[in-house]
């Protein structure tokens, strides 16, 4: 029985220990927490639910929520009641919470601070996107509970934890992509400026009282916690005693970085296949017209066009790879094929179709001449890239349709087409292959709603896209199979040449065939025969064959029309 006494008595002065060292180190601490700002009544006290129940009063072991998190919004009453700010007239929307939280030397208590992004605040009239707030507090992690005010210190400030924001790729991405496909910083500051969110900062507080919850992980989540925030969102008066706008409802969870960061590596990994099988495709069109003939009747703005959206392309990548460190190697991978693509395949097609179209400047005799159209043809390209640039920049609220002119690249090959009554100027591999590998992109950034570049999908504008796109490449297999004027009707049409014309036969005399060296037959009215405007006499197969490699006269070298 002694033993038993003494381990009974050794349990009991532990248990007792181990009270007074909770009640010093965790209860009294955070007792003694001064109010983050003090005002006559309690705000989110009697909204929060406190378990009541002894485990949930327990040491719980600190959880990190420094991360991001996206939800909605959602006013306690039907619609906001505010006298001082009415043009919240919206009841709800969706929020997106950058939190970072480090350990204070009050045990229990980690400093919290981060931006709050409140979409779909304001109606269309204030074209406004959303609202964002700089908030700071602390997270009692012993009880969950998440108390933030807005931050008093100076816009564009931060702590020095603001590394992180600098590199959470979510975060990065996410500006990165607002500022390329939503507005501009010049906008976005105007914006703000003639914003009722920046009137309201200087009339309101703002405070949140929150809860943090585990949530469940998806089988995608991996190992990385999910967290689940729910809280109330309040802004009293400073001036008086009116609120400015009805409490709000927030709820949100917590974003998996991880499955982010794979989406945007499975992006690049998607761009670069893109780039490979236009590579793929370009040498395929090089092939089927790699004379002379052939060339010629590729349109030189068709390709031009193309090469300046994959410099643009390019650059975008690229700038996106210097600002996310982390996936740095990933996007600098897919610039780099862009780069491949653009400043290798396509500008060395380029050269090849401008020397087609002036086959006088392929002897030495004219090389200045060459050389001062070709200093031309350069500085037209980097001139039309670098002024697009100033373009999407000015206009950035038009981009999208800046999108779709940009996406009218085979309208000049039909034009061409037309013009010059060309001959399947273009393979039909490369037309379909061209046409889907260049709306993969923008259809995955306009249209995929789980896309990583955080832009609201606009179904409309995807259709639109594809089938703008898609009646081009129509257009172009219509011209390829069936003539390049075939929707043209024969009245506006131009007369154009036949070369199985009458022509005056003197004699019953036969007549060489320059190309095969046989004879033809001229008292054999057939179309086995074909004459030139200069009147010279060919087998119909043996001329067509010439003009698919050079659109002149075997036997005097006059240029030819197209037959």
């Amino acid at each position: 029985m002694g033993p038993m006494k003494s381990w009974d008595s050794w349990s009991i002065l532990f248990r007792f220990l181990s009270g007074l060292w909770f009640i010093f180190a965790v209860i009294w601490p955070v007792n003694g927490l001064r109010p983050l700002r003090q005002r006559p009544r309690s705000w989110g006290d009697e909204w929060l639910p406190l378990g009541k129940e002894e485990h949930e009063l327990g040491p719980f072991s600190s959880w990190n929520i420094t991360g991001t998190y996206r939800g909605n919004w959602k006013f306690l009453e039907s619609a906001n009641s505010s006298s001082k700010f009415p043009d919240f007239r919206n009841s709800n929307g969706n929020s997106i919470l950058e939190l970072i939280s480090t350990p204070t030397k009050i045990t229990g208590v980690h400093y919290v601070q981060g931006i709050i992004i409140f979409h779909d605040v304001f109606d269309n009239e204030h074209d406004v996107r959303g609202a964002q707030i700089r908030v700071e507090g602390v997270y009692i992690w012993p009880f969950r509970q998440l108390r933030m005010v807005a931050n008093s210190g100076k816009e564009g400030e931060f702590g020095q934890e603001d590394d992180y924001l600098l590199s959470n790729p979510y975060h990065l991405l996410g500006v990165f992509s607002s500022q390329v496909f939503l507005e501009s910083p010049r906008e976005k500051i105007w914006k703000r400026k003639h914003s009722p969110i920046y009137e309201m900062e200087k009339h309101c507080n703002i405070e949140i009282a929150a809860q943090i919850s585990r949530a469940s992980s998806g089988k995608n989540d991996g190992d990385q916690d999910k967290y689940y925030l729910e809280g109330l969102m309040e802004s009293p008066s400073v001036d008086d005693d009116v609120d400015c706008f009805s409490p709000m409802l927030l709820n949100a969870t917590s974003v998996n970085t991880e499955v982010y960061y794979n989406k945007a590596v499975n992006y690049t990994l998607m761009v670069t296949f893109i780039s490979f099988l236009q590579v793929l495709l370009l040498i395929r069109q090089m092939e089927h017209s790699n004379t002379q003939s052939g060339a010629a009747k590729v349109s030189l703005l068709m390709i031009g066009h193309q090469a300046i959206m994959d410099a643009y392309f390019c650059l975008l990548h690229l700038t996106a790879g210097i600002l996310v460190e982390s996936l740095f190697n990933a996007f600098a991978t897919a610039a780099f094929f862009k780069f491949v693509v653009f400043s290798i395949f396509e500008m060395r097609y380029l050269l090849a179709i401008w020397k087609a179209n002036r086959p006088n400047m392929n002897n030495g005799e004219n090389w200045e001449a060459m050389r001062r159209e070709l200093s031309a043809l350069y500085s037209r390209f980097y001139g039309i890239l670098l002024g697009g640039i100033l373009v999407m920049y000015e206009f950035h609220k038009f981009l999208r349709y800046i999108i779709l002119l940009l996406y009218s690249f085979w309208i000049p090959q039909i034009i061409t087409n037309v013009v010059r009554d060309s001959r399947k100027p273009l393979h039909p591999h490369y037309i379909l292959g061209i046409t889907i590998t260049r709306i993969a992109i923008p259809l995955y950034a306009f249209g995929c709603p789980h896309n990583f570049m955080r832009i609201e999908p606009d179904k409309s504008w995807c259709i639109c896209l594809a089938l703008f796109t898609g009646l081009q490449a129509s257009i172009l297999l219509l011209q390829h199979y069936f003539g390049a004027r075939c929707f043209i009707p024969r009245q506006i049409l131009p007369e154009k040449y036949s070369y199985y014309r009458r022509f005056h036969q003197g004699s019953n005399r036969a007549i060489d065939c320059v190309i095969c060296m046989t004879t033809i037959e001229l008292g054999q009215r057939s179309n086995d025969c074909m004459v030139t405007p200069c009147d010279h006499f060919f087998h119909s197969g043996c001329l067509q064959r010439w003009m698919d490699i050079k659109m002149e006269c075997p036997t005097c070298r006059r240029p030819l029309p197209p037959s």
